[in-house]
């Protein structure tokens, strides 16, 4: 009865979220996770002396798109950065058909990231529910076909917390529910 209510919320997209599903769970297959925030790619090119900008970052992303190596035997599924969904390739191509020509099937991280939940030991709620059944239909027109969201817990010396399980969970299930 759970998958059957659970298949019924899916409504128009039920047969394409099973087929998404299966596909991204392909025996010997994984999820690449190409989705670095603008702070995090930073940090990567800083490492190497070169700028943070948006023509290095989709340079970059491009070259792991285009290689003429076989990655997509081995990746089911690309989990992207907001950025890149909605980016080109310097050829003009959007980047998100670079990767569904090669098989493979675009997701996107729809979380806008952790902030502290007070009174806690540094524990974290995730971010991003406001606007999110907007996004996720701006991401879906752009091709994106499974989401990522985050829920971070703490653990060890008396945590998580039940404050930080309780609010991870309503997350979980008010994400899961758009």
């Amino acid at each position: 009865t759970f998958r059957r209510k659970t298949m019924a919320a899916a409504g128009q997209f039920k047969d394409e979220l099973i087929a998404t599903c299966k596909a991204i769970s392909a025996p010997g297959k994984g999820i690449l996770a190409a989705d670095e925030s603008t702070g995090t790619i930073g940090k990567r090119f800083a490492a190497i002396n070169l700028e943070n900008n948006q023509d290095n970052r989709r340079a970059y992303r491009e070259l792991l798109f285009t290689t003429t190596q076989k990655w997509e035997d081995h990746i089911s599924g690309v989990i992207l950065f907001e950025e890149t969904l909605f980016d080109e390739s310097s050829s003009g191509k959007p980047m998100v058909d670079l990767i569904k020509e090669r098989g493979v099937i675009p997701g996107i991280k729809t979380d806008k990231g952790v902030a502290p939940i007070p009174g806690t030991d540094g524990e974290t709620f995730t971010q991003g529910l406001d606007g999110l059944a907007a996004r996720c239909k701006k991401y879906y027109d752009k091709g994106a076909r499974f989401c990522k969201w985050r829920a971070v817990l703490k653990i060890g010396n008396g945590c998580p917390s039940d404050l930080s399980i309780h609010e991870n969970a309503h997350g979980l299930a008010a994400y899961g529910a758009i």
